[in-house]
């Protein structure tokens, strides 16, 4: 049975990313985020799930919509809104941005913002691990869109072929940018992909984030135990176009209705008060220090520096 403790926490961090997402759109409605900014609304419970069940040795390797994976692996708020809008006090100073935030000391190896990118990048991290006989799991995050890239099967051939501790994790929002999964790719299910290498590959609801973890758990484990890898395919939906100027007219209105009636941070939220018999009054300190933080994260990045150009000229220089 899961504690009320965890199943708060589990909900802090559903309700930290949408908070983030929601107040970032609105630094880039107000002309502070340069280039484009991919939300994770509607996704929270896969990257929350996954990390829940992860150990501080782990590695994971996120992607351009890569937000709600930074905040789930412990990410500080005030330094990742400094990084998006450009700040040298950012994760990466500044020059990483929206979609290459990364943070070595929490096992984050950073996101990618080639769509597939990050998965060969992890599966050699998990090669290392092997190698040194390290008691690490890597766990990879992409996309649907991803999963039609040839990286991505040369990656299950080698970390299969190998054993390698690897939780392929298949964020599955139907749409890679505006086309549908079901335009790209005849398979139903994209777990079958993996089967089709002898890795051993699962479905799950990844808007239960009690789901995502129980299986992401299992996965972890496996993979601790020298049996991995696991491929994990977490169906969900963004509640939104594949990013803040795609306004998303071609997702199905029904269907977009129907998944925004299943929101992660509100089962999250539930399973929160039914199970762990969480109070209303415990939801709303919650609430409220979330805000605070991100409020106090807004002002820190906004009063922050950004990089002068001979610390650029310095880094392009010695690096």
């Amino acid at each position: 049975m899961y504690s009320k403790k965890f199943l708060l926490d589990l909900y802090k961090t559903m309700y930290t990313i949408r908070v983030f997402e929601s107040e970032c759109i609105k630094l880039y409605r107000q002309g502070l985020i340069r280039g484009y900014y991919h939300p994770y609304l509607g996704e929270e419970a896969v990257g929350t799930g996954v990390c829940a069940a992860l150990g501080k040795q782990d590695y994971i390797v996120s992607t351009h919509r890569g937000h709600g994976h930074c905040i789930a692996r412990g990410a500080d708020v005030k330094h990742m809104v400094a990084e998006v809008l450009g700040k040298e006090t950012g994760y990466c100073l500044g020059l990483g941005g929206s979609m290459h935030i990364a943070d070595i000391t929490v096992g984050n190896l950073g996101a990618n913002g080639i769509v597939g990118g990050g998965i060969p990048l992890g599966v050699g991290a998990a090669l290392a691990s092997k190698i040194r006989k390290e008691d690490r799991v890597v766990a990879i995050f992409f996309s649907d869109g991803a999963s039609n890239n040839g990286v991505f099967a040369e990656s299950l051939n080698l970390a299969g072929a190998w054993s390698l501790p690897v939780v392929f994790v298949l964020e599955n929002n139907h749409y890679a940018v505006c086309t549908p999964v079901e335009k790209s790719c005849k398979a139903d299910d994209l777990y079958t992909i993996g089967q089709g290498f002898g890795i051993e590959s699962h479905m799950v609801d990844g808007n239960d984030v009690l789901e995502v973890y129980a299986a992401a758990q299992e996965a972890v484990a496996k993979c601790r135990k020298a049996k991995g890898p696991v491929l994990i395919e977490a169906k969900t939906y963004r509640h939104g176009g594949h990013h803040v100027n795609d306004p998303g007219a071609y997702m199905p209105q029904d269907r977009l209705e129907y998944f925004k009636s299943r929101d992660p941070v509100t089962l999250g939220k539930g399973h929160a008060m039914s199970i762990g018999k969480a109070t209303k009054n415990d939801i709303a300190k919650i609430d409220k220090a979330v805000q605070k933080e991100m409020d106090e994260a807004v002002a820190f990045a906004k009063e922050s520096p950004e990089m002068s150009e001979e610390r650029f000229f310095e880094l392009v220089e010695n690096y």
